[in-house]
């Protein structure tokens, strides 16, 4: 065949030299253009795992590719296939570039085409679906005049130094050959030696160097699929004259589970080694009792119940057989199975108040005893409905509010304990230091920005909360940054076993989906309040009087009911902030309204002074005052009240029943109070008040200077009506 294409191709240059046509069907240009008439097609449907059809052989030369994805080739659901030409793997062809993306909603109706020029051999082809699975094929491309149905012939050479019977000295090697004349070309040739059935790649000649009589098993295999007929080769090798006359040395180790008589439990593994530094091994031998001799090839397994021997030795390869050994050991059957769980039993300890909630924290300790005899494995416990951790220590819950633990235990047999659970109710004091998190969210599901994940905002390893760490309130420079950091953050989590794969995947997916660190999509500012019912029932109102939602989306103080009180926001602490809101002075008449702005006080449930919850804010907190009456209360709108005054003329009074923007920005312990956008004060607290507030119970500045803290409105009496809406805060 190269023969006729060779002088063909002289035939044709010739004609071109005398200035004649080729002649017509003579040559490649007709070859090549029954090539180009070659219309390759592929279809994909609804299933995931093969295409519709395909083509499985092709002529080389060029050719047209069609891939349609469509509902007429039966895709019901839209889903888009791809269909890609692999170009990296080295025994396939790789000069193809194909890449095609189709679905029946394209400007093309999922139906494409491409001009290709394909060569003889093999080409792989793929479509990876997201999700799914992957279809995948080889296409066959053969020289133009016919299909190759030809195996590639095959031969062997066996080489090395013979004596005079024909015996290879020392070692013989055999080299491989093989040739392909149907067209497609060797794609591959294998060997086995002796009796194997695992067939190997044949790369370079085959070196035994094994005394005794071998057998070498050969065959090849084309790019059409053509395998050739399975030859072999047979030939001895000798051991070379040496004057060694040492046999090996030999060991043997036992191996397995035992008893506390050294009894194996239902299997032993018998190992065994050899080494000779002269001529070197040649074979390993062993026998089980008074058995036979066999070939060792692996560690020798013992399964049979009772007392055992096995044998050994070793021969070299100047026929040296070293003297017999044996090892002899004990299988007996593994004691009867454990099938009773561990009996588990928890205690909780700590400073309890007179409505049995523990003070500060409560210690957990969970035992477990074992009675199945194989003895407790270990003990896992899950805080608050999240996943099950190893328990080495006891646990320490020191977060505010209602907890449940769940505890069970397993043995050494596998079995586990029912899960038991314990619950009990911490509350503020005690003096144990909060956890240091990046924020503060108690809420009972992972939220970013505003995408509820629906994954548990459970407790971490560190004591903060998954929500906490992610830090969606934080100001990110780029969205791409944010992501890393979610993605860094649950890396670690799904390590320590706090959520699972699905539950990872949701809480990125929601990242990606909050738009957090984007220009102009997410300002950082996370709404406390919107105007809804579902926003306004987020806080909570403690002391007297009351705030009341509007079908305008505020909310109203100072309509209905008398006495000093407040509406806080209990959902989360915030340390360095911008709180944003808008107040309008409401107040009945020609009078002013007063209210205020509370910050970074302590939880006031089980506080000190929770019998009076609205003093717990205004002392141990800061309050930024809402006040535009000309006359009475020294402290106006701005004031940081009983440390910092501001006047009428630096706070900017706007007419009453006009709304006022307000932003209160905290870091460290330097406040600045802006009202519609001008800075109107700043105070710096470092520790003395301006002058005695007119209450006798204030305790001055102790516990005024708290890191962070719950944010709340002041209700202050009947008749101060004041209204606030869109309140939104950004941790800073």
């Amino acid at each position: 065949m190269g023969r006729h294409r060779a002088l063909t191709a002289l035939l044709a240059a010739l004609l071109m030299v005398l200035g004649l046509p080729a002649a017509a069907g003579a040559g490649p240009a007709e070859r090549g253009a029954r090539a180009a008439e070659q219309v390759l097609t592929w279809t994909a449907g609804d299933d995931i795992t093969t295409y519709g059809s395909a083509p499985t052989t092709a002529v080389a030369g060029r050719a047209t590719i069609v891939f349609e994805n469509s509902t007429a080739t039966g895709n019901t659901t839209g889903m888009p296939h791809t269909l890609t030409f692999a170009t990296t793997d080295p025994e396939f062809n790789g000069d193809v570039q194909l890449n095609i993306l189709a679905n029946p909603f394209d400007d093309l109706g999922g139906r494409h085409t491409a001009e290709v020029t394909l060569t003889p051999g093999r080409y792989f082809y793929h479509c990876t679906i997201p999700g799914h699975g992957q279809m995948q094929g080889v296409l066959v491309v053969t020289e133009p005049g016919g299909e190759d149905t030809t195996a590639p012939a095959t031969s062997a050479e066996v080489r090395g130094n013979q004596n005079a019977q024909g015996q290879y000295v020392g070692s013989a090697s055999v080299a491989i050959t093989a040739t392909d004349e149907g067209g497609s070309g060797v794609d591959r040739v294998e060997y086995a030696v002796g009796d194997a059935d695992v067939w190997q790649p044949y790369t370079t000649p085959v070196l035994v160097d094994t005394v005794g009589d071998h057998t070498v098993r050969y065959r090849a295999a084309d790019r059409a699929g053509n395998v050739s007929a399975e030859k072999s080769v047979a030939f001895t090798v000798v051991a070379p004259p040496s004057d060694d006359t040492a046999p090996p040395e030999t060991s043997a180790t036992v191996s397995g589970e035992r008893n506390a008589a050294g009894e194996y439990l239902d299997m032993a593994t018998v190992t065994v080694s050899a080494s000779d530094t002269g001529s070197g091994v040649n074979s390993v031998e062993y026998a089980l009792g008074s058995g036979g001799w066999q070939p060792y090839a692996a560690p020798v397994m013992v399964h049979q119940v009772g007392v055992h021997t096995v044998r050994y030795r070793a021969t070299d390869k100047a026929g040296n057989v070293s003297a017999e050994k044996s090892v002899t050991f004990t299988v007996v059957a593994p004691p009867a199975q454990d099938t009773t769980p561990p009996v588990t039993g928890v205690s909780v300890t700590g400073t309890r108040n007179s409505d049995g909630a523990y003070v500060g924290n409560a210690k957990v300790t969970v035992s477990a005893t074992d009675e199945g005899g194989s003895g407790v494995a270990g003990i896992t416990y899950s805080l608050d409905g999240g996943p099950y951790l190893a328990y080495s220590a006891p646990v320490v819950v020191d977060r505010v509010g209602p907890h449940t633990v769940a505890y069970r235990a397993s043995d050494q047999a596998g079995n586990t304990s029912a899960p038991r659970t314990v619950s009990f109710t911490v509350v503020a004091g005690g003096g144990v230091p909060a956890p240091n998190c990046p924020e503060f969210d108690e809420r009972l599901t992972v939220i970013v920005g505003t995408v509820d994940t629906g994954v548990p905002n459970r407790v971490t390893n560190n004591r903060c909360r998954i929500n906490e760490l992610i830090e969606d309130e934080k100001e990110w420079t780029s969205h791409a940054l944010f992501l890393k950091h979610v993605g860094t953050v649950l890396d670690a989590l799904f390590k320590e076993g706090v959520v699972d794969r699905r539950e990872s995947d949701a809480v990125q997916k929601a990242a990606r989906q909050s738009g957090i660190g984007k220009p102009g999509q997410n300002d950082g500012y996370r709404t406390l309040f919107d105007g809804s019912a579902a926003s306004f029932a987020d806080w909570q109102q403690v002391g007297g009087g009351s705030f009341a939602l509007n079908g305008d989306g505020s909310m109203t103080s100072g309509t209905t009911s008398d006495g000093l009180g407040m509406l806080w926001f209990p959902q989360r602490k915030y340390g360095d902030f911008s709180l944003r809101l808008q107040w309008r002075d409401d107040a009945p008449g020609d009078g002013n309204a007063n209210s205020g702005v509370l910050t970074r006080f302590p939880w006031v449930h089980g506080h000190p002074e929770e019998s009076r919850p609205e003093w717990v804010a205004i002392k141990y907190g800061h309050e930024v005052q809402v006040f535009d009456r000309p006359d009475g209360d020294l402290y106006k709108t701005g004031s940081i009240y009983g440390f910092d005054r501001v006047g009428l003329a630096g706070a900017g009074v706007t007419q009453k029943g006009t709304w006022n923007d307000y932003e209160i920005r905290v870091v460290d312990q330097h406040y600045s109070v802006y009202r519609n956008g001008v800075l109107i004060n700043e105070f710096e607290n470092s520790g003395g008040q301006e002058f005695s507030p007119p209450r006798g119970d204030d305790p001055g500045t102790d516990g005024r200077r708290f890191a962070s803290g719950y944010l709340g409105l002041q209700v202050h009496s009947v008749g101060d009506v004041v209204s606030y809406r869109d309140i939104r805060v950004k941790e800073l």
